[in-house]
């Protein structure tokens, strides 16, 4: 069983809907794209473990949920400014997105 943690804790990350403003493929490695997503008045540089499964034009414009205050961390040279949440349902990524169309920066409650 996992880890528990108090809601005090929960209340700590920042996850918000962002919106994809570009992808690409990141040169020599076959696993990771670049993004960059606008969290609410700001953009986020973002490494993610997508390229196997989305090719980045699938992306591009798509509402996904991000945890926008981790510690930044690089990636292959490339720094990732936060993290998107995705399900894995039989070894795939399945993004994780709003029902309806809401603003880049809504907090995800």
């Amino acid at each position: 069983m996992p880890e528990l943690v108090s809601f005090e804790e929960f209340k700590r990350l920042d996850i918000r809907v962002g919106r994809v403003k570009s992808a690409e493929k990141i040169p020599g490695a076959k696993r990771l794209l670049l993004l960059r997503v606008d969290v609410g008045g700001e953009e986020r540089q973002v490494v993610a473990g997508l390229a196997e499964y989305f090719e980045p034009e699938e992306l591009v414009g798509k509402s996904i949920v991000v945890v926008v205050n981790l510690v930044p961390k690089v990636i292959r040279g490339y720094k990732s400014e936060a993290m998107l949440l995705a399900a894995v349902c039989d070894g795939r990524p399945v993004l994780i997105v709003p029902e309806e169309e809401v603003p880049p920066g809504t907090p995800v409650e």
